[in-house]
């Protein structure tokens, strides 16, 4: 259900399985083994650091009970637990989910580090109206730093694969979860916290399917903090602005819910770019290509581009090698658009006037979130007015 990552990754995990799949597991699942009857063994650590958690295994001195796996990231381990009470007394047994760190120094920062920052959020939410999941306490496991979260039942991920596979969710679904992530939006960007990994896999559910929480926050960091890397955040969810090595903000994460919010309505990654490269075409075919101004301060054009600043496809991050580079002139008009994609004639048809209204309202929004440039994307105050426009052409 969580996983923590490097604040700053140096290489592109993305490219792992999980990422290459969108509708792989966001967790490797864990082999369920029941508690023995004899002591535990003394060596508590797999190889990789990853504490050996069993099932009816008791935590903090005896509050928590284990009683699920729920699987293991790149950064920690993560299970469903029983809240038993302090000493294992008096607890209501309310479901939580703990996260349990890797035993190395610098998750156990980044655990902190993360820990630190859902407390600022929460510190600015005391009424938990800002759909960001709330981190309860934290405690130390023989020598694993764990996060003990509210428990939520699925991620968006699961909801679109169980109601929507190929074809999405309803639209007036979508704009609820929409206007629940836009006051998550909104509350990281007014604490200067970039989340940097937003993607449907890391947006809870509650069991009624109606309240959604942000949630894994390993990656993200405060907006002073922007080193330039090409591979903060997933890769189909990776804004053009951190490919190219250009600063960023909280407009990064504006841009990752843009792309959530098209996969929630088509049921299809809208971006599914198998390199940074790869990326930046399938970019430019729905928006054009990039200013020559933007990209002679970017710090990886060359990367990308020619001396003339022409797309190289293949790019020089994968192979220098002249033979698998090809030169490609990009339209300054792009070749697809999302109007069409999401307004197809045929389409439209079928559906009555303020369906068509609702959708083109839709359009409009993400067309917006999904600008080249950080600067043009959405400022809170401006999603939350095509939610007034939205439920005006509702009747609510």
């Amino acid at each position: 259900m969580f996983s923590t990552a490097p604040p700053k990754p140096s290489a592109d995990t993305s490219t792992a399985d999980a990422d290459a799949d969108p509708n792989a597991q966001a967790f490797v699942p864990i082999i369920h083994r029941s508690l023995p009857t004899a002591g535990l063994v003394d060596n508590y650590d797999d190889s990789e650091g990853y504490y050996k958690l069993l099932l009816g295994e008791l935590l903090d001195n005896g509050r928590y009970h284990v009683i699920a796996n729920l699987g293991k990231g790149m950064f920690s381990g993560v299970v469903r637990a029983r809240d038993l009470g302090e000493g294992g007394k008096g607890g209501d047994g309310k479901e939580v989910a703990i996260k349990v760190i890797r035993s190395q120094e610098s998750m156990y920062k980044a655990g902190l580090k993360e820990a630190a920052i859902l407390r600022k959020l929460m510190d600015a939410d005391p009424d938990d109206k800002k759909h960001l999941v709330r981190l309860l306490r934290t405690f130390e496991h023989r020598g694993h730093l764990c996060l003990v979260f509210e428990n939520l039942n699925m991620n968006l991920r699961e909801i679109v694969k169980r109601f929507g596979k190929d074809v999405g969710i309803n639209l007036r679904a979508v704009r609820a979860y929409a206007s629940q992530m836009f006051l998550a939006l909104a509350l990281m960007k007014k604490c200067d916290i970039m989340h940097a990994d937003l993607k449907p896999d890391n947006i809870l559910v509650n069991e009624s399917k109606s309240m959604l929480k942000v949630c894994d926050l390993g990656s993200a960091s405060d907006t002073s903090e922007n080193d330039i890397t090409p591979y903060l955040v997933s890769r189909f969810y990776r804004a053009p602005e951190i490919i190219l090595g250009l600063p960023y903000d909280c407009s990064l994460d504006t841009w990752s819910i843009g792309c959530t919010l098209y996969e929630l309505y088509t049921g299809k990654i809208l971006f599914p770019g198998r390199t940074n490269n790869h990326m930046l075409l399938l970019i430019m075919e729905l928006k054009g290509k990039f200013n020559h101004k933007l990209l002679k301060k970017a710090k990886f054009t060359e990367n990308h581009f020619d001396e003339r600043l022409e797309f190289l496809q293949g790019g020089r991050e994968v192979s220098f090698a002249s033979d698998t580079l090809k030169t490609v002139t990009i339209p300054s008009k792009a070749t697809h658009d999302l109007r069409s994609r999401l307004m197809p004639v045929s389409a439209m048809k079928k559906l009555k006037e303020d369906e068509v209204r609702l959708l083109g309202h839709f359009v409009d929004l993400l067309e917006r979130m999904l600008s080249l440039e950080g600067s043009k994307r959405p400022t809170p105050k401006v999603r939350f007015l095509f939610l007034r426009a939205v439920a005006r052409v509702e009747g609510g």
